[in-house]
């Protein structure tokens, strides 16, 4: 009897033991499989944040930095990028664009000429052509602003600047092309919208603008901007700069928010923004209905 109990017991015992060593290998096994699933999901959340933290997005968020006005705080981050990642075409244009909207002409002259022989080249011709306007040179700045075209033919911004430089310059018919491709390619831009309507007032096409004005719901303050401006080019007035459309930040309502936001305490007291500095810029991005004929 006692034998049988010690062989019962033995046997209980064996299959306990058993027992207990499956269900510490599915334990185990079950431990490895979370740890490689919690790995695994640990590598595709670093995954995920490298694709953020990369010179592509980095650029991006300079240009809206710029989109916005943060000419200055731009700079800044341009150097950190460039820490990172060495110059490129793309960070050297951002930087010559902000030392130009910063007031560093010749800094920014002298960036924009390393854009020459680059896929940017285009950029680079425009850059120059603004600063030549800037200084007056308007001659200068249709020829360097033709570069430009020529190599972005569609580029609705440029040819706006194109066509405001001939009006500057005084060659009037020479501005009616550039200014009308500006405004079909981007019937939304206040600033291809303000320039032609300029061009109206200043060929006495003033039912014209008036209706032009209308249509895109412009303020007061913006068509008495574009009257003034008017007056003064007809009285051979050079006190109005050539202005970048750049110089005014269009909001982008395609692009995605990037995290990159202006600090609330970014724009000191008795500082002007951009936009206030800008009166036409006030004025409604409605489209069109269909594209006056001067």
């Amino acid at each position: 009897m006692r034998g049988r109990i010690t062989v019962q017991t033995a046997a209980c015992l064996t299959a306990f033991a058993l027992v207990g060593c499956a269900t510490q290998k599915d334990q185990y096994a079950a431990s490895a499989e979370a740890q490689q699933r919690m790995a695994a999901e640990a590598a595709a959340d670093t995954k995920a944040g490298n694709s953020v933290d990369t010179k592509e997005t980095y650029l991006k968020l300079v240009e809206q930095m710029q989109r916005e006005g943060l000419w200055f705080a731009s700079l800044a981050h341009i150097d950190a990028l460039e820490q990172r990642w060495g110059t490129s075409p793309e960070s050297t244009r951002l930087r010559a664009d902000a030392l130009r909207q910063t007031g560093q002409a010749a800094q920014s002259e002298a960036i924009y000429k390393r854009l020459m022989g680059t896929p940017l080249e285009g950029a680079g011709y425009r850059g120059l052509g603004l600063l030549a306007g800037a200084r007056g040179n308007y001659p200068e700045a249709i020829q360097l602003l033709k570069q430009a075209q020529r190599r972005a033919p569609t580029d609705a911004l440029l040819l706006s600047d194109l066509g405001y430089a001939h009006l500057r310059a005084g060659s009037t018919e020479e501005a009616r092309l550039p200014l009308m491709q500006a405004l079909q390619l981007r019937p939304d831009s206040a600033q291809a919208q303000a320039n032609l309507a300029l061009y109206l007032e200043l060929t006495n096409q003033q039912e014209q603008a008036a209706a032009m004005m209308e249509a895109n719901r412009m303020s007061p303050t913006a068509r008495s901007a574009i009257k003034e401006a008017a007056q003064q080019l007809r009285a051979g007035a050079t006190a109005v700069p050539l202005r970048s459309t750049t110089s005014m930040p269009l909001p982008d309502e395609t692009a995605a928010p990037l995290a990159l936001k202006a600090s609330r305490w970014s724009t000191p007291p008795g500082i002007r923004t951009a936009i206030q500095s800008n009166p036409a810029a006030t004025a409604s991005s409605t489209p069109l209905p269909s594209s006056p004929t001067p």
